[in-house]
């Protein structure tokens, strides 16, 4: 028996008769051929407590009930047997039933007693219509008529009832919403994935967040998800374990007609039946149909499709799930991250622009026994039922006023940005009610990344229209710009593209006599107080006496670099971290007069620049002797743009032709024009 945490006894007092054990799933779902959500749904049944003696008791049931009612491979017969000998037989099976022309009549199949021809009667094909596109696991009383079977092409075995294996009831929501209010946002994050059957224990943010994402388009219509990886980090097992309401369609042809519509019956196809519609081993998939692509492409743009004259709408989610053979770098330097896609798919940036998510699923570890949760968490039929009916509301208007996206964003960016956020929001917040700034940040992030992801494979194809990427959000009216990196793209040390934080810069000194020039990046935090207080023990002499420069013209020129902000008013603390065994920090005065204005601004510094230049105590710029070094260490570094003092302009005339293309070299006269140069526009 697992002793119970406090995530546990929070939920067993506001969710009582909705939770299983998971560890308890895991000992069926291996003995007998079902999926997941069956073995929770009779759990739920007879399991949904936390008083061992009552588990005990109820697992017997579950046991004898499986037992009796799954057909295993081999036990076909005898279930046949059964129902000649009694009349009739219960079982536990997949449905699927489809209209015979010849006899007017509806057929069903159940698989696990290789039956094919199955009466069924019309009132239950229409009561439950799924049967007719992927089937639905139920609990089925099948009876057998002998005089049927003495006819010629008689079908003897019919169903005379069954019952979907899913939630009845409806007000599901509000008992989680109510629930939600006793947990924090942490705990909250920590029990949904132990609903799914995962322990947070031990996972980073970034695989927990991750893990989140994986579940927005159970939440949210029409949402388009690609998410490919690794192999065994259980990528199809949440759509095809977990929820009745999802369809995992395995690698090979998908016929437009089970896909979308049947244009001969008119029967609607699976992406109106099923909330998520998710092909496994995408790089497989191909249509029946040339244009199947494109009508996919129309459905993921607008929810809609059309037969003939009529257009349907329809608002089950695509997932697109695939493996990498090999690992993201790799990946990223023979292409880009779209590669193991079908071929029609794969190259084609309108049917990107239409995914509103790139999950790493590099970033999910694979699946252990220690990633699997013995704790409780919620009955899959219940979270499914609250997943289903939360696809109804929509929490973008939380965002109104509160979140401002930068310009990079085009309307798609837009549309797929909010639809994420709106998702993940629903997932830890189900009521309606107000929602922490820290929650909204932390949704937007995630969201902005996973559609960044996007746009950078789009840009790797070539496509001119998707060159900025440099995505932005400002939370709060007076808030901080904040850019939102994607992580395979750069590690933390290299210059990226991307303007860094406000009051941190990239410099290079140019050394001395004893030292070689070498690349720095200083990083100021200001608030209340006053001074400057250098952080690096001990701190480099050369790098203090820049330091004085630039905080002393900081506060003779205020009005110049600051406006009506006073510097004296607040205090800066900075700290030093050289890239090159150059550890001195000389002559880096420029760059920190710059870091320390941009801190106070609230302003980023545009990404890829580095700033040169000492200026003195009297604002005058110092001579540079060697230009020409520093703007090859510039290319060399990754930056794509150099500030230097404008006296420097004469040597680069020595600069190669190869090295003068690489970055893009601007020259300052005084410290305001080298701060109006150096910001984000």
């Amino acid at each position: 028996m697992i002793t119970m945490d406090q995530i546990d006894k929070k939920a067993a007092s506001t969710l009582d008769g909705y939770l299983v054990r998971k560890d308890l799933v895991r000992t069926f779902s291996r003995q007998f051929p079902v999926p997941t959500y069956v073995v929770e749904f009779l759990l739920g049944r007879y399991c949904a407590s936390t008083e061992q003696e009552e588990i005990t008791e109820g697992l017997e049931i579950v046991q004898r009930q499986l037992k009796s009612r799954t057909v295993k491979a081999g036990e076909e017969e005898l279930f046949k047997a059964r129902a000649r000998e009694n009349g009739e037989v219960k079982i536990i099976d997949l449905i699927t039933a489809r209209l015979d022309a010849k006899t007017d009549s509806y057929i069903a199949t159940l698989p696990s007693l290789r039956l094919t021809d199955v009466r069924i009667s019309p009132a239950l094909v229409n009561e439950h219509e799924r049967m007719l596109t992927g089937g639905f696991y139920a609990e089925i009383s099948l009876n057998y008529d002998a005089a049927i079977a003495q006819e010629s092409k008689g079908r003897p075995f019919g169903v005379e009832s069954l019952r979907e294996i899913q939630l009845s009831k409806r007000d599901v929501l509000d008992i989680l919403a109510e629930a939600r209010k006793s947990f924090t946002t942490d705990e909250w994050k920590e029990f949904l994935l132990r609903s799914i059957g995962i322990e947070p224990e031990g996972l980073s943010q970034r695989q927990r967040d991750a893990l989140m994402l994986r579940m927005v388009p159970f939440v949210e219509r029409n949402y388009n998800l690609v998410e490919l990886g690794p192999r065994g980090t259980g990528k199809s097992h949440l759509f095809q374990q977990v929820s009745p309401y999802a369809h995992l369609i395995s690698g090979g042809k998908a016929t437009v007609a089970r896909m979308f519509v049947n244009n001969a019956t008119g029967q609607r196809g699976l992406v109106c039946q099923y909330d998520v519609v998710c092909f496994d081993e995408v790089s497989g998939v191909s249509f029946d149909q040339k244009d199947g692509v494109n009508i996919m492409k129309g459905y993921m743009e607008s929810g809609e499709f059309s037969r003939g004259k009529e257009s349907i709408r329809a608002d089950g989610s695509i997932v697109l799930v695939g493996n990498f053979d090999v690992d993201v770098e790799h990946q990223q330097r023979i292409g880009h991250l779209f590669g193991p896609m079908p071929p029609e798919m794969k190259d084609d940036t309108a049917f990107m622009d239409r995914i509103h998510a790139y999950l790493p699923g590099w970033d999910i570890p694979k699946i252990s026994k220690e990633l699997l949760t013995n704790h409780f968490g919620l009955v899959s039929d219940f979270l499914s039922e609250c997943w289903s009916q939360l696809r109804n509301q929509s929490r973008v208007s939380v965002l109104q006023n509160r979140v401002f996206f930068g310009g990079a964003l085009s309307g798609r960016d837009t549309n797929a940005v909010n639809k994420t956020v709106s998702g993940l929001l629903k997932l830890i917040c189900p009521g309606e009610g107000v929602v922490s700034d820290e929650d909204i940040e932390w949704a937007v992030h995630i969201a902005m990344e996973a559609r960044r992801r996007v746009k950078e494979q789009q840009k790797r194809i070539g496509a001119a229209e998707f060159r900025n990427t440099h995505f932005s959000y400002v939370i709060g009216a007076d808030g901080v710009e904040k850019f939102v990196s994607t992580p395979e793209l750069q590690s933390e040390n290299s210059i990226g593209s991307d303007p860094l934080e406000p009051g941190q810069v990239w410099t290079i000194s140019p050394g001395g006599e004893e030292e070689h020039p070498g690349l720095y990046r200083i990083e100021f935090n200001e608030g209340p107080g006053s001074g400057v207080k250098i952080l690096n023990k001990p701190v480099p002499p050369a790098f203090k006496e820049s330091m004085g420069y630039a905080e002393q013209n900081l506060y003779a020129r205020s009005m110049q670099l600051v406006g009506d902000k006073d510097p004296r008013h607040h205090e800066f603390t900075v700290q030093l971290r050289a890239f090159d065994a150059s550890k001195s920090g000389a002559k880096l005065g420029m760059a920190a007069l710059i870091g320390l204005s941009t801190a106070l601004l609230k302003k980023s510094v545009r990404g890829g620049l580095i700033i040169v230049g000492e200026i003195n105590l009297g604002g005058s710029l110092e001579q540079v002797h060697n230009s020409v070094t520093l703007a090859e260490i510039a290319v060399e570094k990754g930056a794509s743009a150099l500030l230097m003092p404008v006296a420097c302009r004469r040597q680069l005339i020595d600069l190669s032709d190869d090295m003068a293309t690489k970055v893009d070299i601007q020259f300052y006269s005084d410290a305001r024009d080298a701060l109006l140069k150096a910001m984000v526009e």
